[in-house]
């Protein structure tokens, strides 16, 4: 099946590699951004319609368009944009649309969001289903909003609507991208990097390209679902910070550390006292969905992008979001270097 889709977000990691994947497979494309991110430059060689618009802006923009057999919105966050997204039912054939892994709870009820430290992570004994427990409902975090927008789409039933929890993302468009954090090490040849817990840590990633193959199967077989989304044998912490080293060329020593240290040394964005894994049997099954990439072959092209950007200004010009959630943590080599001075005595 193909026919014509509209992406929403299609400047972002999740946008470019769904907007690339739909037109592999013969779909003509709408891209819908705000403009705040170039489109890659192949687009209107390719044909897509680029379109700068609000999510407000939506209605007019399926009328000027003849309406769309799919529509995925990677940047609907709550309830309002559930509604907004159902008002357009008779415009649109289904619905793709970007939750998170985020709001599973554990058997206790512990969830990523309220976590401080190892005592209240959550423990899963195997990569977790989409039948797991999840948080409520409501406006609280981030993750209790996206079960908003989960639960006002699926309850509705005017649309078929396919769900998508990704985890770690990465990929070329990303505004705050994880990777940041070992390319700058690698960019300035840091000879050493000390790891918490020891670099086993595994917090799944999801790969933009995997995600994209996703977005294709379920705008090919529309559904009402949830789907996990997840790269295949997820990397530990040592793995993406060599995979992404290994791409600027580096070939850094690791320094494992036990637990995390106070002074936040040595924890990436992956750095997690528990594994947090999702399974992905579930979009095999329904959607006959394969990986198309490995996290250290798609890594290359995410790291190939933020070179590209990091090359232009500082990185916290570049990505202030990034900045923002993590300050001086992204690159404390000071901190770094007093640890593993100590460490030598």
């Amino acid at each position: 099946m193909s026919g014509h889709a509209i992406v929403v977000g299609s400047t972002g990691q999740i946008g470019r590699a769904a907007v690339e994947s739909l037109l592999d497979d013969g779909w003509s494309v709408t891209a819908v951004h705000r403009g705040s991110t170039e489109a890659p430059s192949g687009w209107a060689r390719r044909g897509v319609d680029e379109r700068l618009a609000d999510r407000a802006d939506l209605a007019g923009v399926l009328r000027e368009t003849g309406g769309a057999d799919v529509l995925l919105d990677t940047i609907a966050y709550d309830d309002a944009d559930a509604r907004l997204l159902l008002g357009l039912a008779g415009d649109v054939g289904s619905l793709i649309v970007a939750s998170s892994a985020s709001v599973y709870a554990d058997d206790a009820g512990r969830t990523l969001d309220e976590a401080t430290g190892p005592d209240d992570f959550p423990r899963f004994a195997a990569p977790v289903p989409e039948t797991q427990a999840t948080v409520p409902p409501g406006p609280a975090t981030y993750s209790t909003r996206k079960m908003l927008l989960e639960q006002t789409l699926l309850d509705d039933g005017r649309l078929p609507v396919t769900v998508l929890r990704p985890c770690a993302i990465h990929g070329p468009g990303s505004t705050s991208p994880r990777e940041v954090w070992p390319l700058l090490r690698a960019l300035d040849r840091r000879p050493r990097i000390p790891l918490a817990h020891g670099g086993h840590s595994r917090f799944h990633t999801t790969s933009a390209p995997n995600l994209g193959e996703l977005v294709r199967l379920a705008a090919a077989r529309p559904g009402g679902r949830v789907l996990n989304a997840g790269d295949p044998e997820p990397p530990s912490v040592a793995d993406i910070v060599l995979a992404v080293s290994a791409t600027a060329g580096h070939e850094p020593e690791l320094v494992p550390l036990d637990g995390a240290p106070e002074s936040r040394v040595g924890r990436t964005p992956w750095s997690v006292p528990r594994p947090f894994l999702v399974s992905m049997t579930a979009a095999a099954t329904e959607l006959g969905y394969a990986p198309v990439a490995t996290y250290a072959e798609a890594v290359e092209w995410t790291s190939a992008w933020l070179r590209g950007r990091l090359a232009e200004r500082p990185w916290r010009e570049a990505f202030p979001l990034l900045a923002q959630f993590y300050g001086d943590a992204m690159d404390d080599y000071a901190a770094e270097d007093e640890l593993l001075a100590s460490r030598r005595n």
